[in-house]
């Protein structure tokens, strides 16, 4: 079952043929380390300390991260006993938050083993997903069993990012760290992005004819096209096959030995 937070969405808020990006937020961890009550403070701003643990759903909302909406999806998984069963939510979700409790080691020592099923699952799949190591309870400080240092290094260890909250207290880092989950699966979304081929604009006058000009080529770059109606121009930089190579010698006015040689790409200048 689903549900949704937030307020309703008006019929003239967003076109229909404009759906938003969808991000999906898997939330894991041991029995009583404040998954359900991390998703309600992020949800409602609101906190509450008992939960069903045999309950699993997922709950969805618009949220604004860094000024760009996004349609926000979060499963509060209920795993019996540890990282069982969990292909439903391993090919769902875009990132991962492993919770434990500061004030109980034995959650501390279950998430090593949700990540080390995450780390499997990433080294067969294409698609590398975000993982956020959650201290959660931080309002329990004074029964502290694990220190920070240790989360930190579990996190280093296997790669992903490291944070303490409190459920019960903070609602700016709670709001934060999913923040964060969301800045992490754009980052990914971009890095997977196809390369563009690079071009140098270049800004000269118009000539002051009607029709488009076509400048000789030199040093084995693309011909260059002017137009009346545009002052920037385009060059595509050469192909390594179709670069010439020029040996540069420097002075040997102070020095008997051998002077350095440069290689350079025919055409560009050095500054």
């Amino acid at each position: 079952m689903s549900s949704m937070f937030g307020k309703p969405r008006t019929s003239g808020e967003r076109p229909p043929q404009s759906p938003l990006p969808e991000c999906n937020v898997a939330i894991l961890g041991c029995r009583g380390a404040g998954k359900s009550a991390l998703t309600v403070k992020f949800l409602t701003k609101r906190f509450i300390s008992e939960y069903d643990p045999n309950l699993e759903d997922t709950y969805s909302l618009e949220e604004l991260v860094d000024q760009q909406p996004v349609l926000l999806k979060v499963m509060d998984t209920a795993d019996q006993d540890g990282p069982r069963n969990c292909e439903r939510y391993l090919c769902w979700a875009s990132a991962f938050l492993v919770v434990y409790s500061i004030d109980d080691r034995k959650s501390f020592e279950g998430c090593q083993r949700y990540l080390e099923v995450l780390a499997l699952h990433a080294g067969g799949c294409q698609r590398r997903c975000p993982v956020l190591l959650l201290g959660n309870k931080l309002d329990m400080e004074q029964y502290r069993q694990v220190p920070s240092a240790e989360g930190m290094s579990l996190a280093s260890r296997f790669g992903c990012l490291f944070h303490e909250v409190s459920a019960c207290q903070d609602f700016t880092r709670v709001q934060h760290v999913f923040h964060e989950a969301v800045r992490e699966v754009r980052r990914r979304a971009e890095w997977n992005l196809p390369v563009r081929p690079l071009f140098i604009s270049e800004e000269r006058p118009c000539p002051p004819v009607a029709t488009p000009v076509a400048l000789p080529t030199h040093h084995s770059l693309a011909t260059c096209t002017f137009n009346t109606l545009s002052t920037v121009n385009y060059k595509e930089i050469p192909s390594v096959a179709q670069a010439k190579l020029v040996t540069v010698k420097s002075s040997r006015a102070q020095s008997k030995r051998k002077a350095p040689t440069l290689t350079l790409l025919k055409g560009f200048k050095i500054f």
